[in-house]
């Protein structure tokens, strides 16, 4: 069997096949975005594009999960990596929200065809939310590619209503006088948040300001997640307009929602909006 190294990380090359490579930006700020797309068993039906959560990778147990579902029940999947991580270039404490944006915004638009359904998945929910509102204004043709979101306990403006404003005092000075600081996580050691990460954030933020996505938007939130708590997705459902937003609570599901049953609920929930879209 195949194997391949990428940056430290070794990929079956059987399972998944070999990443490819989007060269984004320019000059010093040029990245090399890995993803990895299948067009599905349709070329003119729907296809998914998977984001990441936060410090996370495109073959994490949801998006392998979702890889193997896709293809078999009509879908295409097309999932990649922001800058900072996995296979992708550069450096996670130099990267902004505006960086990942603007990386979902080129795969999206150069890797996929046709209508999409986007899942993002925590931070993920948050740029899929974006690139919903940033194609709107900027290319209503490529927004109508979108069909609709599911979102994963997003975290929708992350930056600032759940990092800056949940870090203690000391850790708010830490980050403007030394322009960093470690936030802890119960999945992995402690990761940088940079001042430049929260400042250049507040460049995209909701607000909880009236929003009207055009289409469905359907969240899925553990009722026992710490990370995104439950109230902020309800908070997300509370504030986009048009009778848009479905929001389904889990009693016992936790952030990561990668247990069978939750991947269940995932795959239910796409194909039904899928059926819904289509």
């Amino acid at each position: 069997m195949l194997r391949r190294e990428f940056h430290g990380r070794t990929f079956n090359r059987m399972s998944i096949g070999e990443p490819q490579f989007l060269e984004v930006g320019c000059a010093e700020k040029q990245r090399r975005i890995a993803y990895l797309t299948n067009p599905g068993p349709d070329p003119e039906g729907l296809g998914l594009v998977w984001l990441i959560g936060l410090k996370s990778d495109m073959v994490s147990t949801k998006a392998t999960a979702l890889a193997k579902w896709a293809p078999a029940n009509g879908f295409g999947l097309t999932r990649f990596e922001y800058s900072g991580h996995g296979s992708s270039s550069g450096d996670f404490e130099e990267a902004t929200i505006g960086d990942w944006l603007e990386e979902t915004r080129e795969v999206f638009c150069k890797v996929t065809k046709g209508r999409q359904i986007v899942i993002g998945s925590s931070t993920g929910g948050h740029l899929a939310l974006l690139l919903l509102r940033d194609l709107m204004a900027r290319d209503p043709e490529a927004a109508d590619r979108i069909a609709a979101l599911v979102l994963i306990a997003p975290a929708w403006d992350l930056t600032e209503e759940l990092m800056w404003k949940e870090m203690p005092p000391e850790a708010q000075r830490e980050i403007m006088e030394q322009g960093v600081t470690y936030r802890p996580s119960e999945y992995d050691d402690p990761y940088p948040i940079t001042r430049k990460f929260i400042e250049e954030g507040r460049n995209h933020l909701f607000k909880g300001e009236p929003f009207d996505p055009g289409r469905p938007v359907v969240i899925l939130q553990g009722q026992l997640d710490t990370a995104v708590p439950p109230s902020h997705a309800r908070r997300l459902a509370n504030f986009i307009e048009g009778g848009w937003a479905e929001l389904i609570e889990v009693a016992d599901g936790e952030h990561r929602m990668s247990r069978p049953q939750d991947l269940e609920l995932m795959f239910e929930t796409i194909k039904r909006v899928g059926a819904m879209v289509a």
